[in-house]
């Protein structure tokens, strides 16, 4: 338990800049992308084959080669347990947090292990950062087939990714011989892009349904600044949970052969696609011909869409806006390249969607021209992100004290003052935590870190500042320091895996739900907390002067105390600060004794014009 309670608030937060020159790499479930400037200009730049995109999957070989691309989604029907495809759902994750989806796909992820393994040919295990880092690495290649070698990158990442994701993603880049100037959301991305095509000012929302991530995002632009001023999602929901539905008509209940399933998943994936141009088309799979039309595929997307209804809500409701109050929204990823998702999107806001740049290249067009923009090319844009969930320390009876709130725009920077419970307390524990509850239970746990070696001291002398830093890649370093003694620690929060799409829903759900349970809570732990505090105190002050008390204040002080211990049991914090109100006044005899005693002994022997002086007073 932390033994911190709150001395002063405080928090200030700053910007950052850098200036060194970049690629945009758009690193997405289903493809990938890179992007650069030319001539003021974003371009994607191409493969060998003319195409934009780069299939993100990973094949591995028994003799240790990899390959990526096209040549290794055409592997995956021959080879599905060492051909890895939508690895971005794995990055960040423990095995645990995938239970629940591993069944659907045909890898062999190893188990007991806190950083998840894939087992491919040649019984060689990889982590998801690993193959990431094969998806970036030939991205770079197709890049220096342009531009000549490649060091550094923008690299783009969902927004509601967190901090165990985005270092994840970092450290994947890092892998890939990469210098990453800069993580940078997805729908702010396309943002940018969609700015700096048009010029455009006003309120818009950002819809990014991919291949395996869902973000919205409320951005304003005016006068060149992007600022995102709030964002929603799910890490875990896209088009590849459309084509394991789909794929799901062509298989028997009981087919769980790899082959025959990826199979499947190929052919769903390419009749969704059909059905962009096509009213209607037919599944063809192991001899059965199973007939689709866009209705049956609304039929089968609705409650995915419904869930990003849900986010786009609550990310309306955070920005303090209606839907009639935007300007345009924005499309982002390729699932919303189908009319059935047109469809939803322009029903959900009330008009249709801007449609001007390819929702499948703005990304990389956007991490482009942010890339240009730290290289030192000249703009007058300022890009403003956020940070998706609110991030705290935990304080006495497990309270959270929030430094740096949700939504907040990064870089950040927040510091809070704290101070001791005890007395001759030597050392902080320090926990720092995530979320939008008001109690450590209901958040998910980041770092602990421990600040040692403080003189002993009366409880309050002491003062420990603890400073929230958040980079523009939405990482986190938290640092804690004894402003009397100067001793300080610090930790970069680098957790192994990440929160699951089901945490962060429920983070935001229970937020919403149970405030007003919370905000009880916080309260009957605060007043709890205070009790224990005064009761300890006064009990130390009557054992330190007992010949101050008289016999009728003894009894008066020691029946509140008791009145004040058996209302701290309970659970009605009103009644605990009604206690703290009738010991105080019970006491009151006793402290003003105590003050009358020791105002005598400082002025013992010293003449009026001594202490008038010292009160800076005339004699």
């Amino acid at each position: 338990m932390s033994l911190l309670q709150i001395a002063e608030p405080g928090q200030s937060r700053v910007k950052e800049a850098c200036a060194t020159r970049a690629v945009g790499i758009d690193l997405g479930t289903t493809n990938s992308l890179v992007a650069v400037v030319e001539d003021g200009q974003p371009v994607v730049l191409r493969g060998e084959d003319g195409a934009a995109l780069l299939p993100s999957v990973v094949a591995y070989g028994a003799g240790g080669e990899v390959v990526v691309g096209a040549a290794a989604r055409a592997a995956a029907a021959e080879r599905p347990r060492d051909t890895i495809a939508s690895v971005k759902r794995f990055v960040g994750r423990s095995a645990a947090d995938v239970a629940a989806f591993r069944a659907l796909v045909p890898y062999d992820i190893v188990d007991d292990q806190r950083v998840m393994r894939f087992r491919v040919a040649g019984g060689r295990e990889v982590t998801p950062v690993e193959v990431s880092a094969e998806i970036l690495k030939a991205a770079v290649l197709r890049a220096e087939r342009t531009l000549g070698p490649v060091q550094r990158a923008v690299i783009t990442v969902p927004a509601y990714f967190d901090d165990a994701q985005r270092q994840a993603t970092r450290d994947a880049g890092r892998l890939a011989g990469l210098e990453v100037m800069r993580l940078l959301a997805e729908p702010t991305a396309a943002a940018l892009a969609y700015g700096l095509d048009q010029g455009s000012t006003g309120r818009y929302a950002v819809y990014d349904l991919g291949g395996g991530t869902f973000d919205i995002s409320i951005l304003e632009l005016h006068q060149g600044v992007f600022k995102v001023v709030a964002t929603g999602g799910d890490t875990a929901l896209g088009g590849d949970d459309i084509d394991r539905a789909l794929a799901g008509r062509l298989l028997a209940a009981d087919d769980s052969d790899p082959s025959r399933v990826q199979r499947a998943l190929d052919e769903a994936r390419a009749a969704k696609h059909r059905l962009s141009d096509s009213p209607t088309t037919l599944m063809r799979h192991g001899g059965r011909e199973v007939p689709l039309s866009r209705k049956d595929l609304a039929e089968v997307m609705r409650p995915w869409l419904d869930k990003t209804a849900r986010a786009v809500k609550r990310a309306l409701k955070d920005a303090e806006i209606d839907r009639d109050q935007l300007d345009g929204v924005i499309l982002v990823g390729g699932s919303t390249k189908s009319p059935v998702v047109r469809e939803f999107v322009a029903e959900l806001f009330g008009r249709p969607p801007l449609s001007e740049l390819d929702p499948e290249e703005v990304v990389a067009l956007g991490a482009a021209a942010q890339a240009h923009l730290l290289s030192g090319g000249a703009s007058d844009l300022v890009l403003l992100d956020v940070i998706p969930l609110s991030l705290g320390i935990e304080t006495m009876g497990g309270v959270v004290e929030k430094l740096i709130p949700r939504n907040s725009t990064i870089p950040a920077r927040a510091t809070q003052t704290f101070t001791t419970y005890s007395d001759k307390q030597t050392g902080f524990d320090l926990h720092v935590v995530q979320g939008e509850r008001e109690t450590v239970a209901g958040n998910r746990s980041l770092a602990r870190f421990t600040l040692r070696g403080l003189p002993p001291m009366p409880a309050g002398i002491a003062r420990v500042e603890i400073r929230f830093e958040v980079d523009a890649d939405g990482l986190l370093r938290v640092s804690a320091e004894e402003l009397v003694t100067g001793i300080r620690a610090e930790v970069e929060v680098k957790p192994s895996y990440g929160l699951t799409d089901e945490e962060v829903e429920r983070m935001l759900l229970d937020s919403y739900e149970h405030a007003e349970d919370d905000l009880k809570a916080r309260q009957l732990l605060s007043e709890r907390i205070e009790a224990q505090r005064i009761v300890a105190a006064t009990r130390s002050a009557m054992e330190s002067d007992p010949e101050l008390l008289t016999d009728e204040v003894r009894v008066a002080i020691d029946r509140a105390m008791s009145a004040l211990e058996s209302a701290a049991a309970g659970d009605d914090h009103r009644a605990i600060h009604r206690a703290i109100e009738a010991l105080d006044q019970a006491s009151h005899p006793f402290a003003e004794a105590r003050m009358n005693r020791a105002v005598r002994a400082a002025v013992r022997g010293r003449g009026v014009d001594e202490l008038a002086a010292e009160l800076g007073e005339e004699g």
